[in-house]
């Protein structure tokens, strides 16, 4: 079976009420040059799992650096986001994740992807180890 490498918009976190719950309530770890935020939602969505991209104005002062910074995130998440599908997830679960970039200055693809890797790991950890509580 091919494997189709797309970002749609089902798989954005969307709506002012979605992304305060998820900053309010969520757990967080860090995987530079990310810190990230998740939270276990109750939502019947085809997809198991809806992102949010956030590179900070404090961080980052130019508009084309943050730019960048949210190109390369995107482009390292959909390369990337079949090591967090490739796990059979229950039907009925559904996981909102923010990535927030706490570099200073723009990175290269590489530390990007690395980055994306280990986090898109340890969240696979951390809710096996949320299933076992």
């Amino acid at each position: 079976m091919e494997q189709r490498f797309r970002f749609t918009k089902k798989e954005r976190v969307t709506g002012q009420k979605r992304i305060e719950e998820l900053f309010a309530r969520g757990r967080s770890f860090l995987s530079y040059p990310f810190r990230i935020v998740y939270l276990e939602t109750m939502q019947n969505r085809t997809i198991p799992l809806s992102i949010l991209i956030s590179i900070p104005k404090k961080r980052m002062k130019s508009a084309v650096d943050r730019n960048r910074m949210k190109r390369l995130t995107r482009e390292a998440y959909r390369l990337n986001k079949h090591l967090f599908l490739s796990r059979e997830r229950e039907k009925d679960k559904h996981w909102d994740v923010a990535f927030v970039c706490v570099a200073d200055k723009p990175c290269d693809y590489a530390t990007v992807e690395k980055g994306m890797r280990k986090a898109m790991k340890e969240l696979n950890y951390r809710i096996e180890e949320s299933k076992q509580c």
